[in-house]
């Protein structure tokens, strides 16, 4: 039998019953701080996005840059590499990202947009002297289960930024191209509209934390009710 009166089992009961409440809502008020932080970084982000174009930073980081809308003048070089995704109403097919030299003599990389599988092979044009506007994008595609890319049939199955610099010999900078408004409405590549894609799952966390919270109180309550009679 045990040693503790009834007195001490209710005690006991009710620090964990106290203890557990104030562990779950600790939790929960940090997602809510999380969720006012995220929110406030997804503004900023798309601030950047609405705002004028700017020059091309000399040294970009993603921490300060990214999502910035830049416009850099030059010409596209030779060579591609062809990224397998989807997107409708075409289906599956591939990003275009292509080598482009500025007139300052920097060489970096544009995502030109989006092709259908028909054609991942056609020739396309390598214009000279274009103003191309974008922002600037450091993507996070790639994790332990992503293959490896089949170099011999220029697939690649994720945007890898540092690997496609290597590969194209140019600056690990990645400017995504938006619209031409010149081009025509069915030009390919077609450019993929551009929004901060941040998760934000940080209320649904807190309402499951603060969820939690009021259970763990109810059953505490509820034992120590039936301790007490």
């Amino acid at each position: 039998m045990s040693s503790r009166t009834p007195r001490a089992r209710l005690v006991f009961a009710l620090v964990i019953g106290l203890g557990g409440v104030a562990i779950l809502c600790a939790l929960g008020t940090w997602q809510v701080q999380r969720l006012a932080w995220k929110e406030g970084l997804i503004a900023e982000l798309e601030g950047r996005l609405a705002a004028a174009p700017e020059a091309l930073p000399e040294a970009p980081t993603e921490a300060r840059d990214e999502y910035l809308r830049v416009a850099v003048t030059g010409d596209y070089r030779p060579g591609e590499i062809h990224v397998l995704t989807s997107r409708k109403p075409w289906g599956p097919g591939f990003r275009i990202v292509a080598p482009f030299e500025t007139e300052a003599g920097r060489r970096i990389l544009v995502d030109r947009g989006f092709v259908p599988e028909t054609e991942k092979g056609a020739a396309r044009t390598l214009p000279e002297g274009v103003e191309v506007t974008g922002a600037l994008l450091w993507p996070q595609e790639v994790d332990g289960f992503t293959p490896d890319p089949d170099r011999e049939a220029n697939m690649w199955f994720a945007r890898d930024l540092p690997a496609m610099a290597q590969a194209l010999d140019a600056e690990p900078i990645l400017v995504v191209a938006e619209a031409d408004p010149a081009a025509a409405p069915d030009a390919l590549p077609a450019a993929w509209p551009l929004t901060v894609n941040l998760t934000n799952d940080h209320l649904e966390y807190a309402i499951t934390w603060f969820g939690l919270a009021a259970v763990w109180a109810g059953m505490s309550i509820a034992f120590g009710m039936r301790r007490r009679a």
